[in-house]
């Protein structure tokens, strides 16, 4: 449990962990690499240990020297067949991106997770992985783990996919690596796009044009990657220094990938005092230091194409907006309900606990600000971002709020709490 308490401002210049999506990948790519890459800046949260501890009992050597993760990877067709089930723990990116790789070797692999991991739906990756050839069985015609995946002998396809999504684009994407002919995922809206970003970077044949993402079997070579900020972890800090009046607050090195920067356009559309500076590139990737001055703020609407740039975001997006002037709508935003937990459910019965007039929506959620917001225990329902979004409630709250169970918050952001006492006036 956490207590937090009503600050008058956050103050500071920090920086946040490594991008958990970046990072899970650095090593994926690495392992199925020829040769060695140093990987600076990677995110230590439970989840990317789940990918390490995954790429280990695949046959990968990977260690640590001078706070830099190092990955003897092994080529494409280097992996080993694992002694044990794979467990990816809570890691979605991880189970899913990881079925990919799986799927182009020829050998048996056992994927599982967690009680939540295994609650989450799988069909979603199953469906194009089959139709490239691979083996899959799972819990109800495996739409649940655990996964059983005998792979091998692939087929390139061109698959239209029915929700924008990474982990699906980067599973079929890594299948790719072994199939025979070109492989193309085509989305409705572009979803995060480190995947092809980083095939790029350790040399893999891949071109994207629109919303059409293509490759070709080929060799990736180690390279060093430098892992910027995660925003969607900034994104804590930078929605409390917003909304709360006289805040100041500088967080360098951070990820701005154009399609993950639906936050920073969501804060400005709300009248946030917002600034870039410095942008630069850091392994195919923009990076920038982002400060923010707080003052008030109002609502808005959010929907359709933004969704996909935002969507780990709009906990602490709907936190904020409790304390906003007008209202704010947020539509378009099923696939929360089978994130860690079914945040649009849990932000609405938590936010109602502290006394913020909210409603769900079908696929979504209301808010009317300005609310008072009260003091009061919450729930984390084990899902990092909950929590986090809750602490940020807790800043503005005239009451303590007690939020259970917060030790998920390790899952992305170890030491969250304690940096956000260290900004907090």
């Amino acid at each position: 449990m956490e207590c937090i308490n009503r600050i008058t401002k956050i103050k500071g210049c920090i920086t946040v962990p490594g991008d958990k999506s970046i990072s899970h990948r650095a090593v994926m790519l690495a392992g199925i690499s020829k040769g060695k890459s140093v990987i600076t800046g990677f995110l230590r949260g439970e989840d990317c240990l789940s990918t390490i501890a995954c790429c280990r009992k695949l046959g990968v050597d990977i260690w640590e020297d001078q706070g830099s993760v190092i990955v003897q990877g092994r080529g494409l067709y280097g992996l080993t067949e694992p002694e044990d089930v794979l467990n990816a723990g809570n890691s979605g990116s991880t189970m899913r991106m990881m079925s990919g790789i799986l799927a182009g070797q020829d050998f048996v692999s056992v994927v599982s997770g967690d009680a939540s991991l295994r609650s989450r739906p799988m069909a979603r990756i199953v469906k194009p992985l089959r139709e490239m050839g691979a083996a899959i069985d799972g819990r109800k015609n495996a739409g649940l783990a655990p996964l059983v995946i005998r792979g091998g002998s692939l087929k390139g396809i061109s698959y239209s996919m029915p929700v924008s999504s990474a982990q699906v684009k980067s599973a079929v994407l890594l299948a790719g690596l072994y199939a025979q002919g070109e492989t193309s995922v085509i989305e409705d809206t572009v979803s995060r796009d480190h995947t092809e970003r980083m095939l790029a970077y350790f040399g893999a044949n891949v071109d994207v044009r629109g919303t059409k993402a293509t490759v070709k079997p080929s060799e990736l070579y180690g390279v060093e990657v430098e892992v910027p900020g995660d925003i969607s972890s900034a994104a804590f800090f930078l929605a409390a220094a917003a909304v709360i009046p006289g805040s100041e607050l500088t967080i360098k090195n951070v990820g701005i990938n154009p399609t993950r920067t639906g936050i920073i356009d969501i804060l400005l559309n709300m009248g946030a005092d917002l600034t870039l500076d410095h942008i630069r590139t850091a392994g195919g990737e923009a990076v920038a230091d982002i400060s923010v001055r707080g003052r008030k703020l109002h609502g808005t609407e959010i929907s359709g194409e933004m969704i996909p740039r935002l969507i780990d975001e709009i906990p602490v997006i709907a936190a904020i907006a409790a304390a906003a002037e007008g209202k704010t709508t947020i539509t378009g935003a099923a696939e929360l309900k089978v994130k860690e937990s079914n945040r649009i459910a849990a932000m609405v019965a938590e936010l109602k606990k502290l006394g913020v007039a909210i409603a769900e929506l079908e696929d979504g959620m209301e808010i009317i600000g300005p609310n008072r917001i009260a003091g009061g225990v919450v729930e984390s329902y084990d899902d990092h971002r909950i929590a986090m979004a809750m602490a940020v409630c807790g800043l503005m709250a005239e009451g303590t709020v007690e939020i259970n169970r917060t030790e998920c918050v390790a899952i992305s952001f170890p030491g969250f709490f304690e940096l956000l006492a260290g900004v907090s006036v």
